[in-house]
């Protein structure tokens, strides 16, 4: 496995409450730790993308480079509960020399050994380029399959631009679904008219993407989704987290001038969660640079402790 390293033990740390009873555990008690790359034939697979060479690229604050483990370390002290004795902490893919390409491809393959061997994958990003190659391994892995993508976004991410950016991933996969001859299957909820310009409104109305507008959100979400996930096999949740308001999450390269509340992102969530379709989900553009006293980090990670203890 290339461009990979496991996480430092010290990163896993927490309040220990064992005394109290057998069952007061928290995560960092029962999370597994692999030493060497080696998926095995279920549970959940958490990995870090160790990567902000997207946003660089694209403009934007760079920092969420330093995101995996800090979400890690807000994760740790969390309650374990029913579905978080599954997860297995697979270590981080990182970059070198600000070769993005390659280590997208390292993830790629980490994915793709993971779903095949049985596992489903939690990753936490990285920039939102970890969507490219977070969703190019979920869709070979399963290359027979209807693998519907949603993206809970203020931005549609379908930007054209030379090379790969944290802008370009839902573009970069429709790309590669059209080479592949298969449907390119996306939604994306909670998007800003404000934060994208006409041009990718057209792109998006040319690719057929399923919206659900943040102004709408509460009305529309829900029977959106029922769409969707009608449509599909298989399911890839991206989760990028400026799409909560800027005072719930200060900590992202764009954070929000409106945004979708936590309390009604959860529902949707859920109902992926719940649907037995969800093979993968991740984080991004965590940004811990700018989190205010641990905030966004601790909102980030309720978000990943909800996913593995919801999912189906």
């Amino acid at each position: 496995m290339t461009l990979w390293r496991p996480v430092a033990a010290e990163v896993w740390q927490g309040r220990d409450d064992s005394a109290e009873a057998s069952s007061a555990k928290r995560i960092f008690q029962t999370i597994g730790q692999a030493e060497a790359f080696a998926p095995a034939s279920s549970g959940i697979a958490l990995m870090g993308f160790e990567c902000d060479e997207g946003v660089s690229r694209n403009r934007g604050r760079p920092g969420a480079a330093q995101a995996p483990d800090a979400l890690r370390g807000a994760l740790a002290n969390m309650a374990s509960h029913q579905g978080h004795e599954r997860l297995t902490d697979m270590g981080s893919v990182y970059v070198i020399n600000h070769d993005l390409e390659a280590a997208q491809q390292a993830l790629s393959d980490a994915v793709v050994a993971c779903q095949r061997s049985g596992m489903r994958t939690l990753i936490l990003g990285g920039g939102h380029e970890t969507a490219w190659a977070h969703g190019r391994g979920v869709l070979d892995a399963f290359p027979g399959e209807r693998v519907a993508i949603i993206n809970l976004d203020a931005h549609l991410d379908l930007r054209k631009a030379e090379r790969a950016t944290s802008g370009t991933p839902f573009r970069q996969l429709a790309q590669h679904c059209a080479a592949a001859k298969r449907e390119f299957q996306y939604a994306c909820f909670g998007v800003s008219r404000a934060a994208n310009t006409q041009a990718l409104w057209d792109e998006a109305e040319r690719l057929n993407v399923t919206l659900v507008e943040d102004l709408h959100f509460r009305r529309d979400a829900l029977a959106a989704l029922e769409k969707v996930l009608a449509q599909a096999d298989r399911v890839y949740l991206t989760i990028d987290l400026d799409v909560l308001p800027a005072g719930e999450m200060p900590a992202v390269s764009a954070p929000a001038a409106l945004g979708i509340p936590a309390l009604d992102l959860l529902p949707v969530i859920e109902q992926i969660c719940r649907s037995g379709k969800l093979s993968a989900a991740d984080l991004v553009e965590f940004n811990p640079h700018y989190d205010r006293d641990g905030q966004g980090a601790r909102l980030a990670a309720r978000l990943a402790w909800q996913i593995a203890h919801w999912w189906a």
